[in-house]
């Protein structure tokens, strides 16, 4: 069995289905069956199922996909280092970041990776979709949520704390929450709801209490909800780290502290596929992040 059949399977699968495969590899369709069909005989086993659209692994050929994974990736690894020697670091990292961390707290540290490493593209994306590593649309993605998905490697990068929290202004005019039901009919600003309710899970010590809220002013821009709060709209309830200089300086002021309020989750992950090859500017990028993200705990 040849190291180049395990990887021409690989292609095969990924692609999904052999006409695109031969597109990749710059082949024939039938030379790619042809191929496939040797390595099957050579194993005497089927490999994949066809049908007239995809070809699907068997319980073989999946096993033999995922070694064939390890052989391309180290593949392209060393084509990586050679190409590499004597250069500044190449690449390309395709990140997606949610919008209000990547905003206000990953902006700086892109704009200081690239500066060290400018050789390497980075493409980032501001949104907060999880599948699109399934879909193979991106290389790394930092996510807030409770428990990362088990298919995926999960890196903490640190804990989100949710903060209820109004402005001065706010606060003289309309007075503060003082209990957690009073924010059933205080105006809400937030982000990140489907439909028109929002549900917050507030723990005090060991107990968790759930409140449904109806937020009266909704965005995925967080320095627009930041602006909003501080114009005195209402009473907020974002990520600490949304407000925290507001809040050092004294502009705008928290509530209800004594509870930990959580809406995703309350943990910052990095997320990236296991079995995906992960380039010396990639590699480069996770050690970059996680030191930073330590570094800011």
């Amino acid at each position: 069995m040849e190291p180049s059949s395990l990887t021409l399977l690989v292609e095969i699968l990924d692609a999904g289905n052999l006409s695109q495969a031969a597109k990749k590899l710059k082949m024939t369709r039938a030379n790619v069956s042809y191929h496939l069909n040797q390595l099957e005989r050579s194993v005497g086993v089927q490999l994949v199922r066809r049908t007239t659209r995809r070809v699907e692994p068997t319980e073989v050929g999946l096993r033999l996909y995922q070694h064939g994974l390890s052989i391309r990736n180290e593949l392209l690894a060393a084509q990586e280092t050679v190409s590499t020697l004597g250069q500044s670091l190449q690449g390309r990292v395709r990140l997606s970041v949610p919008s209000g961390y990547g905003q206000m707290v990953m902006t700086d540290w892109l704009i200081e990776f690239k500066r060290l490493y400018p050789g390497i593209v980075l493409d980032v994306l501001f949104e907060n979709r999880v599948d699109d590593l399934m879909r193979d649309e991106v290389d790394i993605a930092i996510r807030v949520m409770a428990e990362p998905p088990q298919t995926l490697v999960a890196r903490e990068l640190g804990e989100v704390r949710y903060l209820a929290c109004a402005s001065r202004g706010y606060a003289a005019a309309q007075g503060l929450p003082t209990q957690l039901d009073q924010l059933r009919t205080a105006p809400l600003i937030t982000s990140g709801v489907i439909g028109r309710q929002l549900r917050v899970s507030a723990y005090l010590g060991n107990v968790r209490h759930e409140i449904t809220l109806e937020p009266t002013l909704i965005s995925e821009h967080f320095p627009f909800l930041r602006q909003a709060i501080l114009a005195g709209l209402g009473i907020g309830l974002v990520p600490d780290y949304v407000v925290l200089d507001d809040v050092r300086a004294g502009e705008i002021l928290t509530v209800l502290d004594e509870y930990r309020l959580s809406i995703f989750g309350t943990q910052m992950f990095m997320l990236y596929m296991p079995d995906r090859h992960k380039t010396l500017a990639a590699r480069t990028f996770i050690d970059f992040v996680l030191d930073k993200a330590n570094f800011r705990r």
